[in-house]
C-alpha cells in the first residue's frame, strides 16, 4: 500500500492510527473498519473512495465521535480525542474545530430557519459577536457564489445546488481546521456539481483540511491532493491522486477506475470488471 502521510506536511490536522470499529452484539459482531491509518495536513484535500459498505461513512462518523471505536487512536490538531466523552465531543464541535457537510442539505438544514438563521446558529453557539457574525456570514455566502438576497429565504425555497452551497458555507463560517464532506455532489446535476467542486478547490488556500467522501473516483480526482481507497473496511491504497489514477496498485482501485471513464477514456468491459473482481479477497 502507498504511503499514507502527506508529503512535506509539518503537522497534521487529522491522524487516524490502526483504527478498528465493530458493530452489533458480541455473537453477531461485524468489523466495519480494520487497522485504518491515515493523516490529513492543513490545506490538504484527501479523497476517501469506496463502494457502499466499504466503511467510508463509518470512518467519518468515528472521526466525528458519533460511533465508538474498538481500538486505535484518532487525533485532531495533535490532540488525542479517541476517549473523549460526549460532553468533550460536543464542545469540540461547538468550537467549530471540525465540521461535516451531509449528502442531502435539505435534511441537514432546519426547514423552519431562514438561511441567515442557519448560518448564524453555529457562530452564536461559539460566542461570536453579532456584528462579526453578520459580516462573516456575508463573506462566506459570497465565497460560495450566492447572493445576500437568499438570506431571508427558507431552505425549501432554494434549488438543490443553492442548498448544498449554503451547507458548505455553514460548515466554513466557523473557520474549522477540518471539514468532512459526505458525497457532497452526488445528488446534484452536472452544472451544480462542477460549481461545488470548483468552490472546494479554492478552499485549500485557507489552510482548511478537507476529507471528501465519495464512491465516484472521477469526482474526487479533480479536487483531491491524495486519494485513500477503502475496501471492506480496510485501506488498500493511499497515494497522490495522479499516482493512484495513472498507476493503481490494487485490483479494487483498478476496478473503481474502470467505472470512471472520464479518467481513462472508455469504461472497463464486463469481462474486465469480472476479472478484477476475481482478484479481490473474499
Amino acid at each position: 500500500m502507498s504511503d499514507n502521510k502527506p508529503t512535506g506536511a509539518a503537522s497534521s490536522v487529522l491522524d487516524v492510527t490502526s483504527l478498528d470499529v465493530h458493530y452489533g452484539p458480541r455473537r453477531r459482531r461485524r468489523q466495519a473498519l480494520r487497522g485504518v491509518s491515515l493523516s490529513v495536513a492543513p490545506g490538504e484535500t484527501l479523497g476517501l473512495i469506496g463502494e457502499t459498505g466499504s466503511g467510508k461513512s463509518t470512518l467519518a462518523r468515528a472521526v466525528l465521535g458519533l460511533v465508538p471505536t474498538t481500538s486505535g487512536t484518532i487525533a485532531i490538531g495533535g490532540a488525542d480525542v479517541t476517549s473523549h466523552s460526549r460532553r468533550q465531543w460536543r464542545g469540540l464541535r461547538r468550537r467549530g474545530v471540525i465540521q461535516y457537510v451531509f449528502q442531502d442539505p435539505l435534511r441537514s438544514l432546519d426547514p423552519d430557519l431562514t438561511i441567515e438563521e442557519s448560518l448564524s446558529e453555529p457562530l452564536r453557539v461559539g460566542g461570536v459577536p453579532r456584528a462579526e457574525a453578520a459580516e462573516r456570514i456575508r463573506a462566506y455566502l459570497e465565497r460560495v457564489r450566492l447572493s445576500e438576497e437568499l438570506l431571508g429565504r427558507l431552505p425549501g425555497e432554494l434549488s438543490g445546488g443553492q442548498r448544498q452551497r449554503v451547507a458548505v458555507a455553514r460548515a466554513l463560517v466557523t473557520r474549522p481546521r477540518l471539514v468532512i464532506l459526505d458525497e457532497p455532489v452526488s445528488a446534484l446535476d452536472s452544472a451544480n456539481r462542477v460549481q461545488i467542486l470548483e468552490i472546494l478547490k479554492e478552499l485549500r488556500a485557507d489552510g482548511t483540511a478537507l476529507v471528501f467522501i465519495s464512491h465516484d473516483l472521477g469526482s474526487v480526482a479533480g479536487v483531491a491532493d491524495r486519494v485513500a481507497v477503502l475496501y471492506r473496511g480496510e485501506l488498500v491504497e493511499v497515494g497522490a491522486t495522479d499516482t493512484v489514477v495513472n498507476e493503481p496498485q490494487h485490483p479494487y482501485t483498478r476496478l473503481l477506475l474502470g467505472s470512471a471513464p472520464t479518467l481513462h477514456g472508455a469504461p472497463a468491459t464486463r469481462a474486465e470488471r469480472e476479472a478484477l473482481r476475481a482478484l479481490l479477497p473474499a
